[in-house]
């Protein structure tokens, strides 16, 4: 997988931190709504071990308020600009707007996060390939048809010219989904490797995690890094959180153990 200049191993978990620049994310609206408490978010994110930072400025919460494109490129811009400037880690742009995509790939972003799957707005995936950016497309769908969304939506961004090795599948649990669903979903994630392309699992506090264990969103961390364990093993190897070092370690820990296994297996063949 490419993102800007890097190449992302996929013998390797790789952790994408989350940023809302937004004032009403479910988990943590407002407290990195101003320019200086971003950055300083995301530096921290970075030095805890992020490979990713994935900027949003719309919540995509259930019965969030919609913002206006202009809105949303305001709330993200300025922080792009401001990391490209302190950082090489690649900036992810969480939107599924092409005009938000354009503005915030020109400012320094490498990569849309369409929770759309490119299905919503029309001329995104053009800017995307244009731009030589890469993509995660998400299956914005109820459980049993998330297949062929993916398969429609990589059929979009190749049509438009995005490289498959530019291109990233998330199943989308929590969106048009029942809890039952969401279950069934992680449960067969490693289904969805069959498309070819790596996969993206984001569950980060979750509500699939609250209502099964009955806690609230500051009580969700070890239902979060319990399904980045579960997703590693299911073949995972993005992991879009919040908690940054927890998740860290517990997909540091999995791919030693992992890594040893594979050097075993081929050593004996």
């Amino acid at each position: 997988m490419i993102i800007g200049n890097k190449t992302f191993s996929k013998n390797k978990t790789h952790i994408m931190g989350i940023l809302n620049v937004t004032p009403d994310s479910f988990f943590d609206g407002g407290k990195y709504f101003s320019l200086e408490s971003a950055v300083k978010r995301a530096l921290q994110m970075v030095k805890d071990g992020a490979d990713i930072i994935d900027i949003g400025g719309e919540s995509t919460r259930p019965e969030h308020e919609p913002v206006s494109a202009l809105e949303e490129i305001s709330r993200v811009v300025p922080v792009i600009q401001a990391l490209k400037k302190v950082t090489a880690v690649p900036i992810s742009i969480d939107t599924h707007k092409a005009q938000t995509a354009y503005e915030a790939l020109r400012a320094g972003a490498v990569m849309v996060n369409d929770v759309w799957g490119f299905r919503r707005d029309n001329d995104i995936a053009n800017i995307v390939a244009k731009m030589g950016a890469s993509c995660c497309l998400m299956a914005n769908c109820p459980y049993q048809d998330i297949t062929a969304s993916l398969k429609k939506s990589i059929k979009s961004a190749e049509y438009a010219g995005v490289p498959r090795d530019k291109i990233m599948l998330d199943a989308g649990v929590g969106f048009k989904k029942t809890h039952e669903e969401n279950l069934l979903t992680l449960n067969n994630y490693e289904e969805y490797l069959g498309l070819g392309l790596p996969l993206l699992l984001a569950v980060s506090r979750k509500s699939v995690i609250g209502n099964t264990l009955n806690a609230p969103k500051g009580e969700r961390l070890m239902g979060s890094v319990a399904l980045t364990a579960l997703g590693i093993a299911k073949g995972c190897n993005f992991i879009r959180v919040h908690d940054i070092k927890e998740n860290r370690q517990v997909a540091d820990m999995i791919d030693a153990v992992l890594s040893a296994h594979n050097a075993q297996r081929t050593a004996h063949n």
